[in-house]
């Protein structure tokens, strides 16, 4: 039995050295950055050395949507303001910076479908019996969506994961607050 257990440390040692003799170079650092950061490098990951003077390049030329969360859609304030429709005032949205940076941006979103009429849907953080206007949340856990092309046939409560172009809405009561605009199923459709 002891003789297990010193087999196990010798073996962790081992690890433990060869895990810290990994080191690659940093593939943005300048020439004048020469300095070297210990980086654990998955076994099916090429090595960044093996990759040509284009590799800098190639990543900053594609464009990788953010993906966004419905915690981070929920940071939101709002201020009881003015209208034309509602004299009395009405709550508007305050949109945080994180969301405004994103404005026109592509980005991923999952969700579920929620149908508007027989043309629209929404995406929704909640399935249908909790979205919003059944009282389980607000509004800021819905997304209105309009899609890339024809509008595809999508079932109430469908899971899916939408491509597209985010845009919000901070002066239009009457619309949703955000959007998925240009959208394409990329996991969840049909």
């Amino acid at each position: 039995m002891r003789k297990i257990y010193i087999v196990f440390i010798l073996l962790f040692g081992i690890i433990i050295v060869l895990d810290s003799s990994l080191e690659i170079k940093y593939p943005f650092a300048s020439s004048k950055q020469s300095e070297k950061i210990s980086v654990q490098q998955a076994g099916f990951v090429p090595s960044l050395e093996s990759h040509n003077n284009n590799f800098e390049d190639d990543l900053f030329t594609q464009v990788k949507p953010d993906t966004l969360s419905w915690k981070l859609l929920g940071i939101i304030k709002y201020i009881k303001k003015p209208d034309k429709d509602y004299p009395d005032g009405v709550m508007f949205p305050i949109i945080n910076s994180d969301l405004k940076s994103k404005n026109k941006k592509k980005i991923v979103m999952s969700g579920f479908i929620i149908p508007i009429d027989n043309v629209s849907y929404a995406l929704s953080k909640n399935v249908f019996a909790s979205c919003f206007f059944c009282g389980q949340a607000g509004p800021e856990t819905i997304m209105g969506i309009k899609f890339k092309g024809a509008t595809p046939k999508l079932k109430t409560d469908q899971y899916v994961t939408l491509e597209g172009t985010f845009r919000y809405n901070d002066n239009d009561v009457n619309d949703w607050i955000y959007h998925i605009e240009n959208a394409v199923i990329v996991k969840g459709g049909k």
